[in-house]
């Protein structure tokens, strides 16, 4: 992005060896080329729904006729705010920082070459990350939480300051239990 001056932004990358990158970066910009071209097919939207207390992913089967990519006066890159946005057949006009992906042919899983744009960073924090729930870990609190309601003292601290529980505190938590029996 060229600034008032004509400069190209740079902004820190965020890694741990905090070396600087351009903003937008080169895919990014191979991405938004591809888009142009798929200006007048029908696309598939990932979403980002910002709430009042987090931020979630909609995913949606329901298609959408693109009409253009615009460029977009104002980017912020602190702001989630991207060079461009798109315009839809519904009547919106949604900037590209709000979005995770933009597919053809398919709203799931599609292949590389049915992908148009994809904010990886989103994808893999917000849509692919790992989950840390399990049978054992839903078991453990569950149990921890009935028999707080029965009036039974807690032995797990997460579960008091309303934290989760995770598969090795399952497993800590079944010991204590065989231990109090």
């Amino acid at each position: 992005m060229k600034d008032q001056h004509g400069e190209i932004t740079k902004v820190a990358s965020g890694t741990d060896d905090a070396q600087d990158r351009l903003w937008p970066s080169p895919a990014y910009t191979r991405q938004v080329a591809a888009l142009k071209n798929a200006i007048g097919k029908k696309v598939y939207l990932v979403e980002l729904k910002p709430g009042d207390i987090n931020m979630g992913i909609r995913l949606s089967d329901t298609p959408f006729e693109l009409l253009g990519v615009v460029d977009f006066p104002r980017p912020d890159p602190t702001k989630g705010i991207a060079p461009h946005l798109i315009l839809l057949d519904d009547g919106r006009g949604i900037n590209l920082g709000h979005i995770a992906r933009i597919s053809l042919n398919t709203p799931f899983s599609p292949s590389t070459a049915n992908t148009l744009y994809q904010d990886r960073f989103l994808m893999q924090n917000l849509l692919l990350r790992e989950r840390r729930l399990s049978k054992a870990s839903i078991a453990a609190k569950s149990k921890a939480l009935i028999g707080r309601l029965l009036g039974k003292p807690l032995d797990n601290p997460l579960i008091e300051n309303g934290g989760s529980i995770c598969e090795s505190d399952a497993t800590t938590n079944e010991k204590q239990v065989k231990k109090s029996q």
